[in-house]
């Protein structure tokens, strides 16, 4: 499908859009407890697909109003009948690429093109180091992948350059091995606060894990055995990367946004408040009752670290190309990893709009020179539409394709930009 977008200016109050990475891990924590009502569950297709993945493993799973009810296997997952599709679900194949190595059986897992592209050989070689017996049937990383468990736990040593879901995946599984289990970093541990909230969940689930911090402040997670889950009630808050567009179009072409339902977290990607309010937003953020309210502003360029909160990448490439002076977004390599390679993504789209971006190996160089109309691409990426979408309100007369993939992360998001004012036409009939 294509959207038109024109010039808009955006003015009311929605909600915060439930978080994919909270739900995800309720999903899938919660099938490995007893039962758990999912409270406010975001439903997308990422999400959907663990839900879908789960059942496969032998949760029931079904949805009352706006909460999941999940009958968990206690801690035994079952063999699955058929191969295990995640669709375009890269948490959903990694979390559950570990789960399955629980199982004493063999279990195959794929996705779509996207998902098949996706590096896991980090993830295949530790669980191997683990007892399991994981391989690509391509033999270089990618999926199909094949996990023969169970796995018993022991060491593994996993460089931390490329997906904090690797990480999140042996957190969740390892627990329920009947060795105690040791994952070291190796490396710097890219998108760390995706870690903190499997960390921060899995406490909640009555899980423990040790953390140690070794040589040059590599990481060391021990693991103890033999752990069970209990998680029977769970509320998943709020969406910082979801939120980041709406923020962004608040900043660019807001007469006042007020977004509820935005509470602190372990979220990296609340890193975007304090990022605009560093370029120069008009934005107040009442943390207490979880409301922020913003308005068109002049931003000023500045320098963004991104190691720790990669899906802000095409939000903050957008921004940078309206504000005044330079903007650099620094230490983004991991980005290339993603859906697609969202900085060459980034590069190439907004240079059809008239931006002024240069991609190195590992960042993003912006000179904020404005934004014209253009017909452009969303690469079957939904943080590559909606940053465009922010991108088109501002510079008007601009058409997107592949918007059907915000459905991923944001299902309503082309409903909520349109209640606030969003100049923008779907063409449903038109597939891309």
């Amino acid at each position: 499908m294509k959207a038109t977008i024109d010039r808009s200016i955006l003015n009311g109050k929605v909600f915060a859009p439930p978080s994919k990475s909270y739900t995800h891990r309720a999903v899938v924590i919660s099938a490995l407890s007893d039962q758990t009502t999912v409270h406010r569950p975001l439903l997308s297709a990422d999400t959907l697909a663990s839900v879908k993945a789960c059942k496969a493993l032998g949760a029931g799973i079904h949805q009352e109003n706006n909460n999941l009810i999940i009958n968990g296997v206690e801690g035994h997952p079952e063999l699955a009948d058929n191969v295990i599709d995640v669709a375009n679900s890269g948490t959903t194949l990694r979390l559950i690429m570990a789960v399955s190595a629980l199982c004493n059986g063999t279990i195959v897992l794929t996705g779509d093109d996207s998902i098949r592209t996706r590096p896991n050989t980090p993830l295949i070689r530790a669980l191997n180091d683990l007892g399991a017996e994981v391989f690509s049937t391509k033999d270089n990383g990618t999926a199909p992948i094949v996990v023969r468990g169970p796995m018993s736990g022991g060491e593994a040593v996993i460089d931390g350059s490329i997906s904090s879901q690797f990480f999140s995946a042996l957190l969740i599984a390892c627990p329920l091995c009947p060795d105690e289990t040791v994952i070291q970093v190796k490396g710097e541990l890219k998108s760390r606060p995706y870690v903190d909230i499997t960390l921060e969940m899995l406490k909640t689930a009555g899980i423990e894990i040790h953390i140690e911090k070794g040589i040059k402040q590599n990481l060391k997670f021990i693991i103890p055995p033999n752990q069970s889950y209990s998680l029977s009630e769970y509320t998943v808050p709020g969406d910082f990367s979801s939120t980041s567009y709406l923020l962004a179009a608040g900043a660019l072409a807001g007469n006042g946004i007020t977004i509820n339902g935005i509470f602190p977290s372990s979220q990296g990607d609340a890193a975007i408040i304090s990022i605009l309010q560093d370029m120069g937003a008009d934005l107040i953020w009442d943390k207490q009752h979880g409301v922020v309210t913003v308005n068109k502003s002049q931003l000023h360029g500045i320098n963004v670290d991104v190691g720790m909160t990669p899906d802000l990448v095409p939000t903050l490439s957008v921004l940078g190309a309206v504000c005044e002076g330079e903007m650099a977004i620094e230490n983004a390599g991991h980005v290339r990893f993603k859906e697609t390679d969202r900085l060459n993504a980034m590069t190439v789209e907004l240079s059809k709009m008239g931006v002024d971006i240069t991609q190195e190996p590992d960042r993003l160089l912006i000179k904020g020179t404005g934004l014209h109309g253009a017909q452009v691409h969303g690469w079957h990426d939904h943080r590559i539409v909606m940053a465009l979408t922010v991108a088109g309100m501002v510079a008007g007369d601009t058409t997107i394709d592949t918007i059907e993939s915000v459905d991923v992360s944001f299902p309503g998001f082309f409903d909520v930009i349109q209640r606030l004012g969003g100049n923008i036409t779907i063409n449903p009939s038109i597939q891309t």
